[in-house]
């Protein structure tokens, strides 16, 4: 591989994690929407944005499959859900000011795979990562007896996505990433175009009522949701599996300091020693795929989305 190329991936990467990570920051700004508005708006804006792409591309042929293939079809409309579940915990606890449980949640996030690997696929795990999985458990239990109670969010998110990525293994992962987008979006559009017209009847919607520059930042969901996974895409096809992997701690590490340093979070000392302990586990996890690289070849992984 050129190493002009492989740098150029690793900048892609850097860039779409970047801003995974900046989130927090955007979903912020979008207030006074709730989480439920801006996540049938992300819905919409990001279909209407991958069908003129698709349409310029003349990219439509592969849609066929999915009346073709039942099977595949099913795959994605339960992708669409989990991923549709993720987004909207994603994004309320951003605006309930819990951005750093959030970031919890997407460390646990290689563990929880990981485990489901375990659990579903029976897989047979190394030495090192038990070790891992051990320890991110450990973590889990040490943070919900500190805090008095479960860390809903950050094992909804966790699991969420853990489980998105393990249904887009077993029958989606033949989609490229702006097909899958789109096609999981189509699936979620009629949900989404309901969610408007309830909230709309009910008075809780803000596309027109807070200014041009919040109905601007809620069409531009559609631009900050498919940006990022195309970069991904572009950064996964030209630098290995661990870097990508490695890669994706930027994100959780960003929504933690935008959560403690610029939305005014407040961290326990017993939260950062839990977050200190999930970080062990990771690193754990971290050395044991350096050390277990493929000779050839590397399956395209999955991308975090909050």
């Amino acid at each position: 591989m050129p190493a002009d190329d492989a740098r150029r991936g690793a900048a892609y990467g850097f860039i779409a994690y970047a801003i995974w990570g900046a989130f927090p920051l955007y979903f912020a700004a979008l207030k006074p929407a709730g989480a439920w508005e801006i996540l049938a708006h992300r819905i919409l804006w990001t279909l209407l944005l991958c069908a003129l792409v698709l349409v310029v591309r003349r990219d439509l042929a592969w849609a066929r499959q999915l009346w073709q293939r039942p099977r595949l079809g099913l795959g994605v409309t339960a992708a669409a859900l989990l991923i549709a579940a993720n987004w909207v915990i994603y994004v309320a606890a951003v605006l309930g000011g819990r951005t750093t449980e959030a970031a919890l949640g997407y460390f646990l996030n290689p563990i929880v795979t990981v485990a489901l690997g375990v659990v579903v696929l029976r897989e047979r795990l190394r030495p090192l990562q038990w070790v891992a999985v051990g320890i991110g458990a450990f973590a889990g239990i040490y943070l919900s007896l500190a805090a008095g109670s479960v860390p809903v969010v950050a094992l909804s998110l966790a699991m969420s996505f853990g489980l998105y990525g393990l249904v887009k293994k077993k029958v989606g992962a033949s989609l490229e990433a702006m097909h899958s987008l789109s096609a999981e979006t189509a699936v979620l559009a009629p949900i989404a175009v309901v969610m408007l017209v309830v909230l709309t009847s009910r008075g809780d919607t803000t596309f027109t009522t807070e200014g041009g520059w919040h109905t601007m930042l809620l069409v531009a969901a559609g631009v900050a949701t498919a940006t990022p996974l195309l970069l991904f895409a572009a950064a996964a096809r030209r630098v290995p599996l661990v870097t990508v992997g490695l890669l994706q701690f930027i994100t959780p590490v960003l929504q933690l300091l935008c959560g403690v340093l610029l939305l005014d979070e407040h961290m326990t000392r017993s939260r950062w020693v839990g977050f200190g302990i999930v970080w062990v586990a990771l690193v754990v996890l971290s050395v044991d795929s350096i050390r277990n690289l493929p000779r050839r070849g590397r399956p395209e992984p999955e991308p975090v989305l909050p």
